[in-house]
C-alpha cells in the first residue's frame, strides 16, 4: 500500500470513499459478533488465543449467541434497517425508520440483543400510543441513552445528506429517534463533521482537527467533544489495548468515541489492523469498530477493505445494492 497516497486521500474517489464508509461499517460491527462485550482482557485472550481474528461465533450464553458468522449485531440489525429505509423513501424519514425499528424489537422472533436504547425506545412508543392511539408520533422522544445505538449506523445517512444544508438536522433527528439524550447528540454531530470531511477528500488528522475545532463552540458537551479528539491525538502512540482501559472500553461514547478516533489515528493506514486492535481490546468493541470501519472506510476507500470480509456478511446483497446507489454522485 503507498502509505503517503493513502493517508493524504489524493487517489481515493468519492464514490470509493462513500463506498468504504459504509462497507466499513458493517463489517466493523460484524468482525466483533462473537467477541463482543468481554470486558476481562485475561478471559479475552484465554478465549481467542492472539486476538480476535473476526467474524467468530458467539459462544454459548454470550449476548449474541444463535447468531452465526457474518452476520451483525443489534447495531448493525438497525443500522440495515436504516439502510433499508433510506433507499426505499429516498432520503431520511423518522416516522419510517422509526416504525420499522420498533416493529423488529418488538418481534418475537428477533434474536438480537435489546440495548437500552431499543427498550427505552420501546418503552416512550408504548407510553405515547397507550395515551393517543390515533395521534401521530413523531419518533423523536427515543432512550435517554448516550451509547453507540445510532452512531454504529449512520454511514449511509451521511453519504446522502452531507452536501445538504440541513445535514446537521437530518442527523439530529436520526438520532433523536432512539436516543433522545444531548449528549448522543454531540457526539453524532461530531461523527457527521467527520465523514464530511472524509468524504470531501480531507487527510483523516485533518477531518478528527475540523470536528475538534467546530465542535469546541459547541456549548459544554461539544466542548467535551472536542476535549476526546484532542485527548485521543496526544496519546495516538499508546497502543490501543492500553488507550482503550484508558478511556474506557464501556459503551457510553465519552469512552467509546475517542478509544475509537485513538484507534483509528494509531492503524490510519491499515483498516483491517485497526479492526483487529479494538477488537483485542474488548468491551464495546463492535461498537467502536463500526466507527473505526466507518471513518477508515471513507479516509481509504473501499479497496483497503478486504474483499473475502465484505462477501462473509450474510448481508452483502443488500448492502451491495444500498451502495451503488449511494455512490452515484456528482
Amino acid at each position: 500500500m503507498d502509505t503517503e497516497k493513502t493517508l493524504n486521500n489524493r487517489d481515493v474517489s468519492l464514490a470509493g470513499r462513500i463506498a468504504g464508509a459504509v462497507w466499513g461499517q458493517f463489517v466493523g460491527d460484524a468482525f466483533c459478533l462473537g467477541s463482543h462485550w468481554i470486558y476481562d482482557l485475561g478471559e479475552l485472550d484465554r478465549l481467542f488465543p492472539g486476538g480476535p481474528q473476526g467474524f467468530d461465533p458467539p459462544a454459548e450464553g454470550h449476548y449474541h449467541f444463535g447468531k452465526n458468522p457474518g452476520e451483525l449485531t443489534h447495531y448493525g440489525d438497525a443500522a440495515l434497517l436504516l439502510l433499508r429505509s433510506l433507499m426505499e423513501r429516498d432520503g431520511f424519514d423518522a416516522a419510517d425508520f422509526g416504525s420499522r425499528f420498533v416493529a423488529m424489537m418488538e418481534c418475537p422472533a428477533y434474536m438480537g440483543y435489546r440495548d437500552h436504547a431499543a427498550t427505552g425506545t420501546l418503552a416512550n412508543y408504548r407510553a405515547f400510543r397507550e395515551a393517543h392511539p390515533d395521534a401521530a408520533y413523531s419518533f423523536q422522544e427515543g432512550a435517554d441513552d448516550d451509547q453507540p445505538a445510532t452512531i454504529s449506523r449512520l454511514a449511509p445517512l451521511a453519504a446522502h445528506y452531507f452536501r445538504s444544508s440541513d445535514y446537521l438536522a437530518q442527523v439530529e433527528r436520526a438520532t433523536r429517534v432512539c436516543q433522545n439524550n444531548e449528549r448522543a447528540v454531540a457526539y453524532l454531530k461530531a461523527h457527521a463533521m467527520i465523514l464530511r470531511e472524509l468524504f470531501l477528500g480531507r487527510p483523516l488528522a485533518d477531518a478528527f482537527n475540523q470536528a475538534a475545532q467546530l465542535m469546541a463552540a459547541e456549548g459544554p458537551l461539544g466542548a467535551e467533544v472536542s476535549r476526546k479528539i484532542r485527548d485521543a491525538f496526544s496519546s495516538r502512540s499508546l497502543p490501543v489495548r492500553t488507550a482503550t482501559v484508558r478511556f474506557g472500553q464501556s459503551c457510553p461514547l465519552d469512552n467509546s468515541f475517542p478509544a475509537a478516533v485513538h484507534c483509528a489515528l494509531h492503524h490510519a493506514d491499515d483498516f483491517s489492523g485497526a479492526l483487529k486492535a479494538t477488537a483485542a481490546a474488548g468491551g464495546d468493541n463492535a461498537g467502536r469498530a463500526a466507527m473505526i470501519g466507518t471513518w477508515l472506510g471513507a479516509s481509504l476507500g473501499v479497496s483497503a477493505i478486504p474483499a473475502e470480509w465484505r462477501l462473509r456478511l450474510k448481508a452483502h446483497a443488500e448492502i451491495e445494492n444500498g451502495v451503488a446507489r449511494l455512490m452515484r454522485v456528482e
